[in-house]
């Protein structure tokens, strides 16, 4: 703790990189509630099993997930849920329990050990984990203390997971799987989405169908498909989650992205080279500025620029690596109810032409959004945002501490601020690190302002099977 303190108030430290717990996170945040933090925080990861599945590898892929480094990767499986008649199987469950049971566990000097220590002695919520079970649950595998460091433990799987529970919604960091149960693939889905983290997920089907609808519904921000849900390669896996598992600008390590979330911009007229049309502005975004009434050389610019961002990079899904047995996509999704906040700096006007060209940009990208601003609009600008679909409220009027109290009592979001005072948001929100302020000067490269209104998402697919090749997804992503 103070040693974070030290950090966080030195004048030479511009930003914190971070990859650990939620918790750590908001012990930084604490130090200083505006301390810029880019960090990968936390999951609850769950693999599906559907009755479509290859069992025995389904398996091996579990309890690599799970106990690989036992237990304690970000990334690492902590929940498998079964689906239909994957949950009374009898096969699945023996072979599930025979191979953690038959896991070698020792220090590192052992050269057969097959999962090592923890990285200190378990206490408090890991230690609960590994120690006490939940209502109506019960140890498949109970696990066990080997030696008196308190490092070294047995792995665990508890069985009878149920829906809401402390197992189901906590991330205990260890060597412990929960068993969890879903009567469909829907319920299943549910079940996993319920959790505030959105890391990695996996899931084991050989069903197209099944495999499409877990794509469009899960909600985590690495997907894995009939393989293991760790060890993320850079550039093939770009690695980074949603919701409570990212903090900062959500732009993924190893990604197309990354280094954008690491600097500051300023804005400049876009070039031909790097905003020239590579297609005509959508019909959308034009009816929605000329309605606006809003009309500059500069705008005209930020829509070209839109346009080439999103027929290039972020309106398609794209296989960097281009493997024979893998498939590797990059896509990039909406990221619904991100506020779009436009306020006044001291006693200059309102910005509504950066207040149309943000929207313009969310209207691309297909998100929801919030608008607020702290003066009145032009009559124009205020019916052409309210006639968009993607527009779920507008305030006029609304003070700063009023936003700021509406954010600090919502869910994890996003606020695109134009004009105004990142840190005092920061300050008036308590600091939370799942709101994200996105507070650069707004500029007319589409590449930088439709990002805010996106989220990444890195899939991987096993496209092979014994070696054969398999094109079950082909038409699917």
């Amino acid at each position: 703790d103070d040693l974070g303190r030290q950090l966080v108030a030195s004048p030479l430290v511009d930003r914190v990189i971070l990859t650990g717990a939620y918790e750590t996170a908001e012990l930084f945040r604490s130090f200083r509630p505006d301390l810029p933090l880019l960090a990968e925080t936390s999951g609850k990861n769950a693999i599906i099993v559907t009755p479509s599945a290859d069992l025995d590898l389904a398996v091996k892929d579990v309890v690599a997930s799970a106990f690989g480094h036992a237990g304690q990767k970000c990334s690492a499986a902590s929940l498998v849920v079964l689906v239909g008649s994957v949950a009374t199987s009898r096969r699945f469950r023996s072979q599930l329990i025979d191979a953690v049971s038959s896991l070698t566990v020792g220090y590192p000097t052992d050269a057969t050990t097959q999962m090592g220590p923890v990285i200190e002695p378990a206490a408090g919520k890991l230690l609960d984990g590994l120690t006490k079970l939940g209502a109506g649950e019960t140890w498949a595998v109970q696990p066990a203390r080997l030696d008196d460091s308190g490092k070294l433990w047995s792995p665990g799987v508890r069985d009878g997971v149920a829906r809401g529970s402390a197992f189901h919604r906590t991330e205990y960091f260890g060597p412990i799987l929960g068993i969890m149960t879903a009567r469909t693939l829907d319920e299943a889905i549910d079940i996993v989405n319920e959790v505030d983290y959105g890391l990695t997920s996996g899931l084991h089907s050989l069903d197209a169908g099944e495999i499409g609808t877990w794509l469009d519904r899960i909600e985590a921000g690495n997907l894995y498909v009939n393989r293991g849900i760790t060890g993320a390669i850079v550039r093939r896996q770009p690695f980074g989650g949603w919701k409570k598992s990212a903090v900062g600008a959500g732009t993924k390590a190893g990604g197309l992205n990354y280094l954008i979330g690491l600097g500051s911009w300023s804005s400049v007229p876009a070039g031909a080279a790097g905003a020239g049309p590579a297609g005509a502005v959508s019909s959308p975004v034009s009816a929605f500025v000329r309605a606006s009434g809003v009309a500059s050389e500069s705008l005209d610019r930020a829509l070209a620029s839109d346009e080439r961002a999103w027929t290039t990079l972020f309106g398609t899904a794209t296989d960097v690596s281009a493997l024979t047995a893998e498939r590797n996509i990059a896509r990039f999704l909406p990221f619904p109810g991100v506020h779009v906040r436009l306020t006044a700096d001291d006693d200059s006007s309102l910005d509504v032409d950066a207040l149309v060209r943000v929207v313009a940009a969310a209207l691309r990208a297909g998100t929801t959004i919030d608008v607020s601003v702290s003066g009145s609009l032009p009559v124009s600008v205020r019916s052409a945002v309210q006639s968009l679909a993607i527009v779920r409220s507008l305030r006029d009027g609304e003070s700063d501490a009023a936003f700021a109290a509406r954010v600090a009592d919502g869910p994890s979001t996003r606020v695109r601020l134009i004009g105004g005072d990142a840190s005092a948001l920061y300050t008036a929100v308590g600091g939370r690190p799942d709101v994200a302020v996105y507070a650069e000067p707004v500029t007319e490269a589409g590449r930088i302002e439709v990002l805010p209104f996106l989220r990444e998402q890195a899939v991987s697919i096993t496209a092979h099977r014994f070696g054969t090749p398999n094109h079950l997804t082909d038409a699917l992503i």
